[in-house]
């Protein structure tokens, strides 16, 4: 996950076993917009398609931006 923006996407929120290297200590509040992305391919392959939802933190927890569906029927 991270943050929306052209150059360093702050906040970055990294992966457990990246945590160590290359986190860093933060807090998400309520008003950030965060991007939570996943990369789906096989693995060694060398394609894939990379899916990304923006959220906004508000005090319940997140909230979708997006209205429009996946395209399931390409799953």
């Amino acid at each position: 996950m991270h943050g929306v923006g052209l150059a360093d996407e702050y906040p970055s929120i990294k992966h457990e076993v990246d945590l160590k290297t290359r986190g860093y200590e933060g807090t998400v509040e309520p008003g950030m917009v965060i991007c939570v992305e996943s990369f789906i391919g096989e693995e060694g392959g060398r394609e894939g398609v990379k899916l990304e939802e923006q959220v906004i933190i508000d005090d319940q927890g997140v909230e979708r931006m997006s209205t429009l569906p996946f395209e399931t029927h390409w799953l």
